[in-house]
């Protein structure tokens, strides 16, 4: 690929398709909108469409181009195919100079081959991300790490992260640490201020999310039972926005629905969700946007999974991997809420995750690197280079 005109927008496609990636990559859409040197192409592609399209214009984001590739419980590898499909066709109709991916979804992965199967460099934002045990969490712990093998931009969030990618062998001129893109957006929604908080009493209260795949079926069952177990305390509030996943909902709905003390509703939009973690006292949670999220709000956060690939915020006090076992997650819930003095340890552990000014270095170096005089192709050094 030759070098890019200086004075003709870098045409940037943006590839997302779950709520978690329209939230990372809202920052990044919108920088590029209010600058002259990109044309932002935001493609997509259905995978958690209702919960996406409720969510997009409110982030101030456009959507270009709308797949539809959902059917009802289909296999990842159907779900894969399609999106490589029908992203191709996308491609070859838009042609642009690069395209942008978001972390470890299905999505990403599919958005970043179909790219390199048309000869066209990625970017990847929330690069560089590691638990080191390949399918947990499956599959993101997988399609992370072939990102990593396609990507010619590397957009890790923390100096950890990008220590992983070096390690894996991606050239230091192509590994950037920026912070973290969540925080750039949770700043801008809060900013906003449009939000409304889903807890209804002056009790204690906890944001529950749960909707891993590793964890669905008994041990998301045994999840509701401790959550349960909190609830009969009689002094907390329980918010959990339920997940679209028939699997998580089977799991749950039997344990959780009609308990005094719990609050079981629909997926919250992103600037609602905002305002209720910023009212919310305790998190607990499985998801992994969330752990970056809630230190900067100073929410002292349970990880309610057996690895991650946040390290950062447990290292930093933040969170607690505590795994799945319902005692577990009842013994450290009850400590942390019993126990005013380990409670604001946690609490003021501080946000290892970025400044909010993240969107700005990822633009910051494209435009760079595109008004170099070396041209921008899908690698420039190292075992992957087109050389």
């Amino acid at each position: 690929m030759s070098t890019h005109p200086s004075t003709v927008p870098v045409r940037a496609m943006l590839v997302l398709g779950t709520r978690p990636e329209a939230i990372k990559l809202a920052p990044v859409a919108r920088a590029m909108t209010s600058d002259a040197q990109f044309e932002p192409i935001v493609v997509t592609t259905g995978q958690h469409r209702e919960m996406l399209h409720q969510m997009l214009g409110l982030l101030g984001v456009e959507a270009r181009i709308a797949l539809d590739v959902m059917r009802n419980r289909q296999q990842l590898s159907e779900l894969t195919a399609r999106l490589v499909g029908e992203l191709g066709v996308a491609l070859r109709e838009q042609r642009p100079d690069l395209v942008v991916v978001q972390g470890d979804t299905t999505t990403a992965l599919a958005g970043a081959l179909a790219a390199f199967y048309e000869k066209i460099p990625v970017a990847h934002v929330e690069a560089g991300l590691r638990t080191g045990v390949i399918d947990n969490p499956f599959p993101e712990e997988l399609n992370r790490s072939l990102i990593g093998r396609i990507a010619r931009w590397h957009f890790a969030p923390t100096p950890r992260a990008a220590r992983h990618l070096a390690d894996e062998g991606v050239p230091a001129d192509q590994v950037f640490t920026t912070g973290n893109t969540v925080i750039d957006n949770l700043l801008w929604v809060l900013a906003e201020g449009t939000g409304a908080s889903a807890f209804r009493t002056t009790a204690r209260r906890i944001l529950v999310t749960l909707h891993r795949r590793e964890n669905q079926g008994e041990r998301m069952r045994g999840m509701g039972r401790a959550l349960t177990r909190l609830a009969r305390r009689g002094d907390v509030e329980i918010v959990l926005p339920l997940h679209k996943s028939p699997a998580v909902r089977d799991a749950l709905l039997p344990e959780l629905d009609g308990q005094a003390g719990i609050r079981l509703v629909e997926p919250l939009d992103y600037v609602d969700f905002a305002a209720t973690l910023a009212e919310c006292d305790l998190v607990l949670t499985d998801s992994g946007g969330i752990q970056e999220e809630a230190p900067s709000l100073s929410k002292p956060t349970l990880v309610l999974r057996t690895t991650t690939e946040r390290p950062e915020a447990v290292e930093a006090g933040a969170a607690r991997l505590i795994g799945t076992d319902p005692d577990a997650i009842v013994g450290c819930a009850e400590r942390l809420l019993d126990d005013p003095a380990e409670y604001r340890r946690m609490a003021g552990a501080g946000n290892p995750f970025g400044d909010g000014r993240a969107s700005a270095r990822v633009l910051a170096q494209l435009a760079e690197d595109f008004a170099a005089e070396v041209p921008v192709g899908l690698t420039t050094s190292g075992p992957y280079s087109a050389a």
